[in-house]
């Protein structure tokens, strides 16, 4: 058991590994066979054991960047983390009961995925097996089978790879020709199907970086001059374009947390941003934090016209638990946790499933970590986006690898959707991002930039949008069949033929003490048995 911990330990760290810094998703499927090993033939009690240590080495390494926030924060979550995939491991050894195993265990990992990136509080979906692809053959398979879909075949990947592994001489065989045409597959159809945008139009999009005052960390350490920065940055470019040395844009995108109080109620912010508007005489997507009552406020992003003023808004569907609002706030409030206190409003989770309409272009927008979680993007990809934006903050993060992290998810996002997409960041990562995934402009960390590029509208849907949410559905279902024909078999659903065998040997064994009853009978009466 030891040497069992031990091994899902470093699998666990193995698979960090396959996400940025390191971005080595090679280890994939050596880390999920590991897993799957790790945990094979234990009981119930002893696997969750083995899958929190899995959980442990992968998740503390993966969300090291949260120790900006505090050491309690990155392992509190990191622990929380860790449950789901204890969870998996009781999961995994029950489901290696059956013979289809291979097949049951990958649907397990991708309902887990799916588990701990919805619940509770809207959950945190880093760290799904799909994030890990970007700049390989595998990322050109996200607009057919999305993200669930190509986690999926990771996982199969490293299952049958276990299979290999375990099988008998007789089958190894076909398992290495199943894990071959898993992993060509996985490389060679997405390539030689590759899926081609079918551009209906252009558009200029302006994104806008102004950097954070001090250290770049605190986006309320002068939130004042955060907002000023973009001010100034917008009005050097409608300089520019004025002077013609820049292509003039349609709009432009500027970060979330723009603003970090209520344009509508600030008299000092609300004039700042009609400066800006007014200058580049173009709508601005401004991020802003906008009150909601006395006790909650919205982040939002604000269509904001030269003349008319604020129209269109997108609400962030996912605001972050403990960070952005406090769940039980009426009992918590009581134990008068320090870091909490911190929290003073509750932020409210927006339900907005249509796109914006920005400079007569339908825009499909999201809030910082909302780029992580599929419904909002599909939802609004599927009712009409020709582009994708991303408004985000990250400061935070800005001294960490999370910036990277949450780039790599971005760069997929415009793979999935088959869109371009544009980010913008206060302080760092800002990009325009082809529909491939390509990154055509980038301002570097702590600088001020405007990006500015001409990008293609798009409104055909990827089969990974028009399947939705139903590749998850059907993992989910096959999980629930798995361990459902796994004890309706009794947890030894062996071929018939094994099962023969074992019966045979049972018969024989029972005959045993017959026999052995009836030999000594004999010696005692003085003759032969």
């Amino acid at each position: 058991m030891p040497l069992r911990i031990l091994v899902a330990l470093a699998c666990g760290v193995a698979l960090s590994l396959a996400f940025e810094p390191v971005a080595a998703p090679i280890v994939i499927p050596f880390a999920v066979a590991g897993f799957v090993l790790a945990t094979r033939g234990l009981r119930a009690r002893s696997a969750w054991v083995v899958g929190l240590a899995f959980g442990l080495g992968f998740e503390l390494v993966l969300l090291f960047w949260m120790r900006t926030v505090g050491p309690d924060a990155w392992i509190g979550l990191s622990i929380w983390q860790s449950l789901y995939f204890s969870v998996l491991g009781i999961g995994s050894t029950l489901l290696q009961r059956h013979r289809l195993w291979p097949l049951w265990l990958p649907a397990a990992w991708v309902t887990t995925e799916l588990w701990y990136s919805t619940w509770p509080f809207s959950g945190m979906p880093w760290g799904r097996l799909a994030f890990a692809v970007i700049d390989t053959p595998v990322a050109d398979a996200m607009p057919w089978l999305g993200t669930v879909g190509v986690s999926f075949v990771l996982a199969l990947s490293g299952s049958l790879l276990a299979w290999v592994v375990l099988a008998r001489e007789r089958t190894r065989l076909v398992a290495g020709g199943l894990l071959v045409a898993v992993v060509a597959g996985a490389l060679v159809l997405p390539v030689a199907f590759a899926w081609e945008p079918t551009q209906e139009g252009e558009v200029t999009v302006a994104a806008v970086q102004g950097d954070v005052p001090g250290n770049g960390d605190d986006i309320l350490y002068d939130y004042r001059q955060v907002t000023q920065n973009l001010v100034d940055v917008t009005t050097r470019l409608a300089q520019d374009v004025s002077a013609g040395t820049v292509k003039q844009p349609d709009f432009v995108v500027w970060p979330e947390n723009s603003t970090a109080v209520d344009p509508f109620r600030d008299t000092r912010t609300n004039a700042q941003i009609e400066a800006a508007s007014a200058a580049i005489k173009l709508p601005i997507m401004v991020g802003a934090i906008v009150d909601a009552g006395p006790t909650h406020v919205l982040n939002q992003g604000i269509v904001w016209d030269p003349v008319t003023g604020a129209g269109d808004r997108y609400t962030k569907h996912h605001p972050v638990v403990f960070g952005e609002y406090i769940p039980f706030r009426g009992q918590l409030d009581d134990l008068q946790i320090g870091r909490l206190t911190m929290v003073g409003r509750d932020m409210v989770a927006g339900t907005r499933t249509e796109p914006l309409r920005v400079a007569g272009i339908e825009v499909a927008d999201s809030i910082c970590f909302d780029v992580a979680y599929d419904d909002a993007i599909y939802a609004q990809v599927s009712r009409g986006a020709q582009l994708l934006t991303v408004q985000t903050s990250n400061a935070t993060f800005i001294h960490t690898h999370q910036i990277d992290q949450q780039f790599a998810i971005t760069r997929l996002r415009a793979i999935e959707t088959g869109r371009w997409l544009v980010v913008a960041s206060t302080n760092g990562v800002s990009g325009i991002i082809s529909p491939d995934g390509t990154v055509v402009a980038q301002a570097a960390p702590r600088t001020q930039a405007a990006l500015v590029e001409t990008v293609g509208l798009d409104t055909a849907l990827t089969p990974a949008v028009r399947m939705g949410a139903w590749p998850g559905r059907v993992c989910i279902a096959l999980t629930a069949v798995g361990l459902l024909v796994t004890f309706l078999a009794g947890g030894v659903p062996y071929p018939r033929r094994r099962n023969r065998q074992q019966a045979e040997d049972g018969r024989a064994g029972s005959d045993a003490p017959v026999a052995a009853s009836a030999a000594n009978t004999a010696a005692s009466e003085g003759r032969p048995a």
